[in-house]
């Protein structure tokens, strides 16, 4: 059985990997792709914690963190859906469109 710091590492590398997608790349659905790469670095931590102090809290984290990404996929596509049919340009720094 491997040691809990690598599964940590590999972890930090993921959401950092994540992190920088959504920093530098201005594609929305490059963006929905890294957001969910950081929520599951998030989950690889929690099972790695639930594992290794014998408990469950962690694997109910996850299954929470699944429902909310599944969740805002869904509704994230939608609304890219909806500006692509309006516009054929997507970059997320010309999105004004979405104010009030």
């Amino acid at each position: 059985m491997l040691p809990a710091h690598y599964y940590l590492m590999l972890s930090a590398v993921l959401f950092t990997t994540g992190t920088l997608g959504v920093l530098i790349r201005r594609n929305p659905i490059i963006m929905f792709m890294s957001i969910e790469l950081m929520l599951n670095a998030a989950n690889l931590a929690f099972i790695t914690f639930s594992r290794y102090q014998r408990s469950l809290d962690g694997h109910i984290f996850v299954f929470i963190i699944m429902t909310v990404a599944a969740a805002e996929v869904a509704v994230g596509l939608g609304i890219i859906i909806s500006i692509f049919r309006t516009r054929t340009d997507i970059n997320i720094d010309d999105l004004n469109i979405m104010k009030g």
